[in-house]
């Protein structure tokens, strides 16, 4: 079972905002393996013990298709909670999704709730980091090890204190308490046009109170 280190940051609504982010990267060396569209279902049983538990059972779609499990890690320090977001992340690839889907039908799982994304995938050394498009905001994720992420933060010019520990799902959660949003999904046509005359300043005003330096309003 691999443990998968993260942080996230938030970059706006719009996706030009990524461009200048993206290039400095670039002067870093990176190397861009492109970008997909992917199409994730969340997998839950009929108590919703996953989500209890903090734990993810997901399908994803985009090159190819692959089975991950997720699940919080016993074994980190306060410290490293404080600072990143780590898991336990078991994956394999499938060769059917839809097949896939109903294995894990027959097995006691249904169909929770759909995400989709747009993701840039760029090496750094050992590291990753994920230019995301949610259809909520544009982030970059970095993937890597302790000492590797807060460094790359600082080469590329992020604010340490404005890191997001959730998950994109997460801040979905909140967004749709907060914005009284009338959908669970996470598509990009549920996005296109919001909802109650909210406006993607209302969206930005509630992604960043998940940064840890930020705070509500």
């Amino acid at each position: 079972m691999a443990l998968e280190i993260e942080v996230k940051f938030y970059l706006g609504t719009e996706e030009a905002a990524g461009r200048e982010i993206r290039s400095r990267i670039e002067a870093m060396g990176g190397r861009s393996g492109g970008r997909v569209f992917e199409r994730n279902i969340r997998f839950e049983d009929a108590e919703h013990g996953l989500l209890k538990r903090n734990s993810l059972l997901r399908l994803r779609q985009d090159r190819g298709t692959r089975l991950t499990f997720k699940s919080e890690s016993a074994g980190v320090s306060d410290r490293d909670r404080e600072n990143f977001k780590i898991f336990e992340e078991l994956e394999v690839e499938v060769s059917d999704f839809s097949t896939m889907v109903r294995i894990l039908g027959a097995l006691g799982y249904h169909p929770a709730q759909v995400y989709e994304k747009r993701r840039e995938t760029i090496a750094v050394g050992g590291s990753h980091l994920c230019m995301d498009t949610m259809p909520f905001g544009e982030f970059l994720e970095i993937e890597g090890e302790r000492d590797e992420i807060p460094a790359l933060a600082a080469r590329i010019g992020l604010d340490w204190n404005h890191r997001i520990l959730e998950t994109y799902l997460g801040i979905f959660a909140q967004l749709k308490q907060a914005l009284s949003l009338p959908f669970g999904d996470v598509t990009f046509d549920h996005f296109r046009q919001l909802p109650g005359g909210l406006t993607v300043d209302d969206l930005s005003r509630c992604i960043r109170r998940h940064e840890i330096g930020g705070g509500a309003e």
